[in-house]
């Protein structure tokens, strides 16, 4: 199967094939929401702890912080260990498949920073 791009860039009148749309509703239920990509940003960057995560995205509660991991958990992108310790330590780590939206993320930040300047030079 060609990308994307690839398949807009023959023929506009082309229409999408169905498993790319699927699969792009796939991708945006499991990362949507306004907490979900920070998370998983901050967990590239190696914070693992409930309190370094909460300490790095600003205005996230706790609570929240704990529904997204969950749900990131779920969705096999987020991998929790409990550590028999007392105090009972909690990292957080990325599996596999999360670690696999690191292109991603990184190409959402660099279109975010040019359509950023573009609106903020745009007068």
């Amino acid at each position: 199967m060609s990308t994307f791009k690839e398949l807009i860039g023959t023929d506009k009148k082309q229409q999408c094939p169905k498993g790319y749309i699927l699969a792009l509703m796939d991708t945006l239920n499991v990362i949507n929401g306004k907490w979900k990509l920070p998370i998983l940003a901050s967990l590239l960057r190696g914070e693992n702890r409930f309190k370094d995560l909460l300490d790095r995205i600003e205005k996230i509660t706790p609570r929240m912080l704990s529904k997204e991991l969950k749900e990131l958990e779920l969705n096999s992108l987020v991998e929790r260990k409990v550590h028999n310790t007392t105090p009972v330590l909690i990292e957080y780590k990325l599996t596999a498949s999360g670690k696999d939206i690191t292109n991603v993320i990184d190409a959402m930040i660099g279109w975010g920073m040019t359509h950023r300047k573009q609106v903020i030079t745009k007068d």
